[in-house]
């Protein structure tokens, strides 16, 4: 059996649903329909990945120990290999938006596109489901979700959702030391060398990465319709996350 030694933060949209398939494999507590441990992160299935209720959080450790769970926490974050992976900012949010409002999704569409349009796009009643709104042709379009990103009310109301809020909110990278911070962009290469470090390289392989997956190259499409100002305004929202994890500014997008 594998003795776990990992702590990782799983970044929305930074390969997040693969880490959480290789640590459910190292785990080995989850059993397979045969009642095995699964070997193979992609025999996995998709409703089980995002199961909250599989993965050991910091959340889950305070409520069965309560105060006891200060110093555990302390413990493992000092003994425990700790890992990050990020991804460009404004790649990741283009890849947000792709995922959850491009298609009908509804629990994004009734906690979060609905207000978007009512906002935004001056629909003062939207459909009531994401499936109602498709079908009668009403899309939210990228330029309402950069709005509500800069909207001030948007996080006067509640926190920005996990899946667009700063890295650095998520992995608080100023008061956890990481071992090792990887990037999406060379995702192949560095879970490779985080495997070998880690001495499981040949008990596992990361999976490969999705054809379909969001790319660099692609900002200045997304970004034709958003205002340089309002780009300028976005790169100060997310100017952290460009200088904590040593992005290049986006200075093709932010001067034209």
């Amino acid at each position: 059996m594998i003795i776990m030694v990992l702590f990782t933060v799983f970044v929305p949209k930074v390969a997040c649903t693969n880490w959480k398939r290789v640590m459910i494999v190292l785990s080995q507590n989850l059993k397979a329909p045969d009642g095995a441990p699964y070997l193979d992160p992609l025999d996995i299935p998709y409703k089980i990945i995002h199961n909250h209720t599989v993965h050991k959080t910091f959340n889950k450790l305070w409520r069965r120990f309560g105060h006891y769970s200060r110093p555990l926490m302390h413990h493992k974050l000092k003994n425990y290999t700790k890992f990050l992976f990020v991804r460009d900012p404004f790649v990741r949010l283009i890849s947000a938006f792709r995922d959850k409002f491009v298609k009908p999704d509804e629990y994004f569409y009734s906690h979060y596109g609905s207000t978007m349009l009512q906002r935004y796009a001056n629909i003062s009643k939207p459909p009531d489901s994401a499936k109602e709104a498709f079908a009668a042709g009403i899309r939210l379009s990228f330029t309402h979700f950069i709005k509500y990103l800069l909207d001030p009310q948007t996080e006067e109301e509640n926190p920005f959702n996990e899946h667009w809020q700063q890295m650095y909110r998520l992995c608080h990278p100023c008061q956890i030391e990481y071992d090792f911070v990887g990037k999406l962009e060379t995702l192949d290469d560095d879970t490779e060398h985080l495997l070998k470090i880690l001495g499981l390289n040949n008990y596992i392989h990361f999976p490969p990465g999705y054809e379909n997956r969001t790319a660099v190259d692609w900002e200045g499409e997304w970004f034709a319709n958003i205002s340089v100002a309002d780009r300028r305004k976005l790169y100060n929202l997310y100017e952290t996350d460009y200088k904590l994890f040593e992005y290049d500014k986006p200075e093709t997008l932010l001067d034209e």
